[in-house]
């Protein structure tokens, strides 16, 4: 029996947009459009009428705009949303927020003519494929946990401290490396709220546009310990010091002498993305051999899955995402079906598998 069509609802305030995203629905095989709107009171208004299996949602609309009626939505049904947002500083933070509230995940478009058109066309219809199979009730209820968490723990947590060095040095020549794709913001915000110092250096490869790797790492900065930031080329790798590449460019790191810094550099997509984990992950296991961990979490396609092999063939760890915890089981499914993830993880457990894993492999020195 063939499968039904996928049925799309596109919400939007600009004419335009929804134009070309219906153009590029009813061009995608397999996809049905069910209706557009304007702003959010339209959406919530066609919701039960139309019944979509998927929801593209703009995210700054007049009368209701897309957090709210995000909100609204997912509160009546728990359907797949893909936000829309602009590549400003503005619209990453409220994609971020986004995500959090349940959003599965989101598309960015320029501000501009042809690259607006094209970055609708190019990207959605495989988005909103994936989006499609996605159980989001279970991702609803893995967000409602970490919210629940962090209220609770917000009345018991110590002030934080971000410096630990002294306690640290023994880490300085270890390195943690991650990649991670859709649904990665909120899984990266579950681990590093609960991480704590000493660590050894981290570096983070998140599928990102380049405005949006900057809020990212801020957000997280505040959430923990760890000191967290966008990486600039020539930083240096430090313990309780994470680096989040830059979207739109490749990091790796290098040795100069005793110390180990990034390189953040341009270059074409690897394994179909830049910044690509594959080539962090490379970079980091032949710079720290057998002293690298190396963490594959959810996200779409196979980015990380050579890399992980390659932490393996120096000598390194592999830790993989489960299945049951990750909103896209893809990125560390293909590494652990290749032999290439030595264990996986519960993301709920993440930080304390990790911290296991310093304590016990690295032996870090105990907090004061």
């Amino acid at each position: 029996m063939a499968s039904r069509d996928i049925r799309v609802l596109v919400v939007d305030d600009s004419a335009v947009v929804r134009s070309i995203i219906a153009e590029s629905v009813a061009a995608a095989p397999g996809m049905e459009l069910v209706g557009t709107a304007a702003d959010g009171r339209q959406a919530m208004e066609l919701l039960d009428c139309v019944r979509p299996d998927v929801i593209t949602l703009d995210i700054q609309m007049p009368n209701m705009d897309g957090l709210t009626a995000l909100d609204a939505i997912l509160a009546r049904r728990p359907l797949p949303v893909i936000m829309v947002s602009s590549l400003t500083t503005r619209g990453a933070s409220m994609t971020l927020d986004a995500l959090d509230r349940g959003a599965v995940d989101y598309l960015a478009k320029p501000d501009y003519g042809a690259g607006t058109r094209s970055a609708l066309l190019d990207d959605l219809p495989r988005k909103i494929r994936t989006a499609a199979g996605l159980d989001v009730r279970r991702i609803l209820e893995i967000r409602q946990e970490r919210k629940q968490r962090r209220a609770e723990e917000s009345h018991r947590r110590l002030p934080l401290q971000k410096d630990h060095r002294p306690a640290a040095m023994a880490l300085a020549d270890k390195c943690i490396a991650i990649g991670v794709s859709t649904g990665g913001p909120p899984a990266l915000a579950r681990l590093f709220e609960s991480l704590r110092a000493p660590m050894p250096p981290m570096v983070v490869v998140q599928h990102m546009p380049a405005s949006f790797t900057k809020p990212l790492a801020w957000r997280l900065d505040s959430l923990g310990e760890l000191s967290i930031r966008e990486a600039a080329n020539g930083d240096l790798l430090e313990p309780n010091h994470v680096l989040i590449a830059p979207g739109g460019k490749h990091l790796q790191v290098r040795r100069h002498g005793a110390s180990v810094k990034a390189v953040v550099r341009q270059g074409s997509p690897v394994s179909g993305h830049m910044p690509s984990a594959d080539v962090l992950m490379k970079s980091v296991a032949e710079t720290f051999g057998k002293d690298c961990l190396g963490v594959i979490m959810t996200g779409m396609g196979r980015d990380g899955a050579d890399g992980c092999r390659e932490v393996r063939a120096r000598g390194g760890y592999v830790l993989g995402q489960d299945e049951g915890s990750s909103d896209v089981y893809g990125m560390n499914k293909v590494a652990y079906v290749e032999g290439n993830v030595d264990r996986q993880f519960a993301l709920s457990a993440a930080a304390a598998v990790l911290t296991r894993h310093v304590r016990s492999r690295w032996a870090a020195a105990p907090r004061n």
